[in-house]
Parts: C-alpha cells; sequence; structure tokens
C-alpha cells in the first residue's frame, strides 16, 4: 500500500539536480510554492507544470520511479476532486443525478485543486529525492539564522523539520507492517459497517503512535548517548558550497515567478 511512497525519500545521484547547492533547492522551492498558490489560470499552471517537468528531467529520477510513488497520491487527489465538484455550485449546471448536482465552477475548481496538489507534491518530492537529510538539515539552519535575533533556534528548528521529513517514510512502513497483522488476525479495513471498520482503524492508530513514541525515544536516546547538546559551537564536517547551478536556478525561478504572478493571471 504505502512502499512506493516517495516523500522524505532521497536517492543518491550524480544528476544537475543533485550538484545544486540544498540553500539554492529550498529557495527555489519556496518561490514555486507561493507561485502556485498565487495562479488561477490555465496557462499559468501549464508554465509551471512545464518548468517542474524540466526540473523533473535534471533530477536522473527514473520515471517508473517516480510513477509508482505518485500513484498513492491519484487518490486523494481524485477524492479532493469530487468534494470540489459536487459541493461547489457555481456556474452552469451541467449533470444532475439526485441530490447532486456538477456545475461547471465546480469541476473547474476540483481541477485547480487538484493540479495545485499534484505540483506541490511533486515539486517537494523532487527536493526531497535529490538531498540528503544531512544537506537539508544544515541548509534549513542556514536559511533560519536570521531568526535567532529574535530567540528563535534555528539549529534545532532545522533538525526537527528534517527528522519530521525523514520519518514520512518509516511511518508508512510500519502502517502497512500493522495493517497487514491486524488483517491476518481478521481485522477488516475496508469492509462490514461503519463502527466494524472504525474499530479496525482503531487497532491500527494505537500500535502505530506507540511505535512512532518508541522510535522517537530511541531516537533522543541516541542523540543523547553521542553527546548533541545543540546547535551552539558546533562545527561542520561538510560544508555547502554555493555555484553557478546555483545562481542559474535561482535567477530563472524568481523571474519565472515575477513573470506569472504579475502577466500571467
Amino acid at each position: 500500500m504505502f512502499e512506493h511512497v516517495i516523500i522524505g525519500q532521497y536517492l543518491p545521484g550524480r544528476s544537475f539536480l543533485h550538484h545544486m547547492d540544498a540553500r539554492a533547492k529550498l529557495g527555489t522551492v519556496f518561490v514555486f510554492v507561493f507561485t502556485i498558490f498565487m495562479m488561477d489560470t490555465w496557462f499559468g499552471y501549464g508554465v509551471l507544470w512545464a518548468a517542474a517537468l524540466s526540473a523533473y528531467f535534471l533530477s536522473g529520477v527514473s520515471f517508473r520511479y517516480m510513477r509508482k510513488g505518485m500513484v498513492p497520491i491519484f487518490l486523494l487527489i481524485l477524492f479532493t476532486f469530487f468534494l470540489h465538484a459536487l459541493f461547489t455550485q457555481e456556474g452552469e449546471a451541467l449533470v444532475s443525478a439526485g441530490v447532486f448536482t456538477l456545475y461547471a465552477g465546480g469541476v473547474e475548481q476540483g481541477a485547480f485543486i487538484g493540479l495545485r496538489l499534484l505540483l506541490l507534491v511533486f515539486v517537494t518530492s523532487l527536493l526531497t529525492l535529490t538531498t540528503s537529510p544531512i544537506d537539508l538539515t544544515d541548509a534549513l539552519e542556514q536559511l533560519l539564522t536570521p531568526l535567532k535575533r529574535i530567540g528563535i533556534p534555528a539549529h534545532e528548528v532545522a533538525l526537527m523539520m528534517s527528522i519530521a521529513i525523514r520519518f514520512i517514510p518509516t511511518l508508512l512502513q510500519e502502517t502497512e507492517k500493522i495493517v497487514k497483522a491486524q488483517t491476518a488476525r481478521g481485522a477488516s479495513f475496508h469492509q462490514g459497517s461503519f463502527k466494524t471498520r472504525a474499530q479496525a482503524f482503531t487497532a491500527l492508530l494505537v500500535p502505530l503512535f506507540v511505535r512512532a513514541f518508541k522510535r522517537a525515544e530511541d531516537l533522543a536516546l541516541a542523540m543523547e548517548a553521542r553527546g548533541y547538546n545543540g546547535g551552539e559551537g558546533r562545527s561542520k564536517l561538510r560544508q555547502l558550497i554555493w555555484g553557478w547551478r546555483d545562481t542559474t536556478a535561482c535567477l530563472l525561478v524568481v523571474s519565472l515567478s515575477a513573470l506569472l504572478v504579475f502577466f500571467g493571471k
């Protein structure tokens, strides 16, 4: 069920995106996400998808791996599309069946939201697939460094965010194991009454939370055993190096974003 989820995974490689500085990738993704939320036209989404696919071809990630990783997301996107299509009553009525009526405005809004969600997952997946957790943590810490002046611990926040991203595939694997174990014991997650399925999901959530807290405790003990005491005075074995790839990518993304925001509507 969850074995092909790619969010939070890292694939070592030697592609253009792998050689980019993590700070540049984070910055371009933030600008790209901002632009996605500003777009409300088909032309704008077409340009953004062209840019995202161009970045994909520079990532070195195989199409088969990416396709399998995006399959679980399509289910959420379809649910989101039908939710907006059925309950947004705007524009001309297209189809009517009983109490439900499909409106042109609802279908269009559902398509926009679905494309937006798919694009967000696609771009953030490229970020984690081509950036190691260590580089991602260092980049987040450096980008958050100015916030230290107002008392925000940049290193701890960056570490927390990178650990959360890294644990997404781990928790999904744990969920897969628990689902198989409970199914072997007779639990049914897709059949039976609502009460039966609710009880089955309770049998899933409780051990999942227990395992998550256990992993968090093990991680905390491991960090303490290795002398971790926060970001103050810490040195780094690997230094982030800004190169021509990073400058070029940032200029291209910022220019594209500015053109779409001001002239793409």
